[in-house]
């Protein structure tokens, strides 16, 4: 048997995780950004923004939609302490000044992307998902095998989860157009640099994919 990255998904055990879409990194009002001014703001994230509102999140509510049809598990990971003061961080956290107190505004999936009554939500505060969460231990409670990746930033949050899923023994496709990062030159290196440990796809060819499975 050859072993092989390009597995088309089997939705009863296949998870699609969101990463850190959420007001604080993903809403121009978000506290991420609070103090800049407005031509400082553009300058830094006109980009960013640019394709998250034109691209990037139109991508993803099909990703969500698609999946929920096909009855492929949907879960969001957010940034957000379990304290209000933040004293629960990781010490990276603290140095880079990332602060979204718990039950905060800036902790909440974006209204476009709002989660199912009972879709998974996991707060964290590490750049990996699989470092300051329960996660793998509920993916595998899930019967979870195959981790579909989309969300903020690629070269950060999303590649931290991408390698740790990937050395914890799951199967990842990354949706390359379904995330984003802060320049056009960080988002190209990043989806090549971590393509060696991912199948890497399209919003496009994900949703042919599961369409194909829920006609059959």
């Amino acid at each position: 048997m050859t072993l092989t990255r390009d597995v088309t998904l089997v939705p009863e055990q296949s998870a699609l995780l969101f990463i850190d879409v959420q007001n604080f990194s993903a809403h121009r009002e978000g506290a991420e950004f609070a103090g800049l001014s407005r031509q400082e703001f553009e300058a830094k994230y006109g980009w960013y923004f640019g394709q998250l509102e034109t691209v990037v999140i139109h991508n993803m509510r099909r990703l969500q939609q698609a999946c929920r049809s096909a009855g492929v598990e949907v879960m969001y990971t957010t940034i957000e302490s379990l304290t209000k003061d933040g004293r629960d961080r990781s010490l990276d956290y603290k140095i880079t000044g990332f602060h979204v107190p718990k039950g905060s505004w800036d902790g909440r999936v974006i209204e476009a992307l709002k989660p199912g009554d009972d879709e998974i939500v996991l707060p964290k505060t590490s750049s990996s998902v699989f470092v300051s969460t329960h996660i793998d231990y509920i993916l595998r409670n899930l019967g979870v095998r195959q981790l579909v990746v989309s969300g903020l930033v690629t070269d950060e949050c999303v590649e931290s989860a991408i390698r740790d899923a990937c050395d914890l023994g799951y199967l990842v496709t990354q949706v390359t157009d379904a995330c984003a990062t802060y320049s056009l030159h960080r988002q190209e290196n990043s989806l090549s640099a971590i393509s060696g440990y991912c199948r890497q796809v399209t919003t496009n060819e994900l949703s042919d994919e599961l369409g194909s499975l829920t006609d059959d």
